[in-house]
């Protein structure tokens, strides 16, 4: 990618761009097919199909980037990138066609949990880079081994829940309340094009459109890192911004498709799955690099993830509190979570 001229290699991100956001209508509607034939739920399916294929550019992103060792673009990626992908909410909102904020809109509750858990896994995170390198199992940090197993039993709580009569009496409870006060949960929803489809072609659709992610989170990692070497910007603030702008297109045409099929927990669980999923790469960031990943860490980065947390919190109070309607297009969280991640860029200019 080097040899190639700074035209050629922004014409190569862009297509690499394209790429994500046409794979992402795909994913969303054969996740959202998957899930009702195999009875996963909006927030659950989300949380590990959507969760899990949205990452993949993440994925390409940190494999690429620490073996070449380019930790500061990895680290600024995954950490700076749970907030880019939680403002994603904000989009989501805006463009829902409905008068009720999206928060409000979700009929399921697994959102609630998932929030949760991104904001404990993020912590434990910003945790790492303070523990000695003496406390390293072989070249991996205890932190990053941690963020794994608890994700693992996040997912079981949350799979537990799901059948509990409690969690399912009051899941019912509120989608009663959203049917009586809207005509339907999202207005203007369409069908879905894999319907009808066969559960085999469905699946196929949907590895064949995250293969297509993960080739295009390559070319952007690599196009992407030329391009912030050429412009004199730093990896942390490139990673954090413009690469995890463009690596959230997945969760951006996933979650707009979802939305408009009417599965907003669907596209809560992908964002939310997402940035859990995201976390759990500092394992193999460890791994590849023979060395805690999380150690490298620094103060921008840091910044990144606490704001990352309180825009996770925003949506997760959004979510209980249910506002009634929109303000000027938004709900009355989303305006907090862009009032809160503009002063987070202001203090990442001062902090690099």
């Amino acid at each position: 990618m080097g040899s190639l001229s700074t035209t050629a290699l922004m014409a190569v991100f862009v297509a690499g761009a394209g790429a994500t956001w046409i794979a992402g209508v795909f994913l969303s509607d054969t996740t959202d097919v998957v899930d009702d034939r195999f009875n996963l739920g909006q927030a659950l399916g989300g949380l590990i199909l959507l969760g899990f294929a949205g990452t993949l550019p993440e994925i390409a992103i940190t494999v690429s980037a620490v073996v070449q060792g380019h930790l500061g673009l990895a680290t600024g990626n995954l950490l700076g990138g749970i907030a880019m992908q939680t403002l994603v909410l904000v989009l989501l909102d805006a463009t829902s066609r409905s008068k009720t904020p999206l928060s409000t809109l979700s009929t399921v509750l697994e959102p609630i949990i998932e929030a949760i858990s991104v904001i404990i896994l993020v912590t434990m995170a910003l945790l790492g880079p303070l523990l000695p390198a003496s406390v390293a199992i072989g070249p991996v940090s205890p932190i990053s081994l941690l963020i794994v197993i608890t994700w693992f039993l996040g997912l079981l709580v949350l799979n537990r829940l799901r059948a509990s009569e409690r969690w399912t009496t009051v899941t019912a409870q509120v989608e009663a309340q959203m049917v009586a006060s809207s005509p339907g949960p999202v207005e203007g929803a369409r069908p879905n094009r894999y319907e009808r489809s066969k559960t085999s072609l469905v699946v196929l659709v949907f590895a064949l459109a995250s293969g297509v992610t993960l080739i295009a989170g390559v070319v952007l990692e690599q196009t992407g890192n030329a391009l912030a070497n050429r412009w004199g910007i730093n990896g942390v603030i490139f990673g954090a911004t413009i690469l995890a702008a463009v690596t959230a297109l997945p969760e951006i045409s996933t979650g707009i498709r979802a939305v408009r099929l009417g599965q907003v927990g669907l596209a809560m669980g992908d964002i939310f799955g997402g940035n859990q999923v995201q976390m759990t790469l500092f394992l193999v960031a460890d791994l590849l690099a023979g060395k805690p990943v999380l150690q490298t860490v620094n103060a921008s980065s840091s910044w990144l993830g606490g704001i990352g947390v309180v825009v996770t919190a925003l949506f997760a109070g959004g979510l209980v509190i249910r506002p009634p309607k929109k303000f000027v297009g938004i709900g009355p969280d989303s305006w907090l979570v862009v009032v809160v991640y503009a002063i987070g860029l202001a203090g990442l200019l001062r902090i690099s």
